[in-house]
């Protein structure tokens, strides 16, 4: 993989402003690029390129497009803009059940992404992932060995998964596995993507402890593919918005129901608010 395929697929720094502000305007010539992050032509054309082989942009003519895929509610860009402050609260109290000396699997979701400054106070720790930014992030601290699963890449999700992914983990003993879910409806948690899903069944079959990490606004939806039934999990962690009614039903149908406090001064969109 070359360096500047890597650099696309980290989307850090100017080249994810990049992508962000087309999302937000569907549309957007080069010279309004240009002239938004003072940037040379030179400079420009680098960036777009790479956002165009990764699979994120397209150029028709002089206008600058995100393509569809990008802005779909499964993609990684899509669901990192969502809920985030809901999504760092569950990352938080996740991260406190990790102990020095622990293996972790975490997979592709974004709210496992959201643990990764936490687990790097943590050490020692082994942390054993599908999900190449949350591996190119802990990668560099010295303190967390970071194992990376193969397998076939999903620019969508930023993952890996298929059977290479799924035979490397069950070859492992992890001491907890955090998977998150598209939606939980009843006592059933789904996902939109079958290869996603083994994926996921992956780490939480070879996992002394499960964790399900997923936000509020997850509840009383449904998606395609079957991920599992709740009491699967040994605790499921979700933010203060859940429905009281909805979470006392999942407390007596006997899921370990943990739920973190969310800042106040948090939108709902999950940015601060000034």
């Amino acid at each position: 993989m070359n360096a500047m395929l890597m650099e696309g697929q980290a989307l850090s720094g100017r080249r994810r402003g990049i992508l962000d502000y087309v999302m937000e305007q569907g549309a957007v010539p080069v010279g309004e690029l240009l002239k938004r992050f003072s940037l040379s032509r030179t400079s420009i054309n680098r960036d777009l390129l790479a956002l165009s082989a990764q699979g994120l942009i397209r150029r028709n003519g002089a206008n600058i497009t995100a393509l569809p895929s990008v802005s779909a509610p499964g993609s990684i860009l899509y669901r990192s803009r969502q809920k985030v402050a809901q999504k760092q609260a569950i990352a938080r109290l996740a991260a406190s059940m990790v102990s020095p000396g622990d293996t972790v699997a975490l997979d592709d979701s974004t709210t496992a992404l959201c643990m990764a400054e936490s687990l790097s106070e943590i050490a020692p720790l082994t942390v054993v992932t599908n999900s190449l930014g949350l591996g190119m992030r802990l990668g560099s601290c010295e303190t967390v060995s970071v194992i990376g699963l193969g397998g076939n890449y999903s620019p969508i999700f930023d993952a890996f998964a298929g059977m290479v992914c799924e035979q490397s983990v069950r070859a492992m003993r992890i001491d907890m596995a955090f998977v998150s879910a598209a939606a939980v409806h009843g006592l059933t948690a789904y996902h939109q993507v079958e290869e996603i899903v083994r994926a996921k069944r992956a780490l939480m079959d070879t996992a002394d402890c499960r964790v399900l990490l997923v936000d509020s606004r997850k509840f009383d939806t449904s998606a395609m593919s079957r991920l599992a039934m709740l009491s699967e999990f040994d605790v499921v962690i979700t933010d203060d918005g859940i429905d009281p009614d909805y979470a006392g039903m999942l407390r007596d149908a006997g899921v370990t129901l943990r739920i973190a406090a969310v800042s106040p001064s948090a939108s709902e969109d999950g940015f601060t608010v000034e």
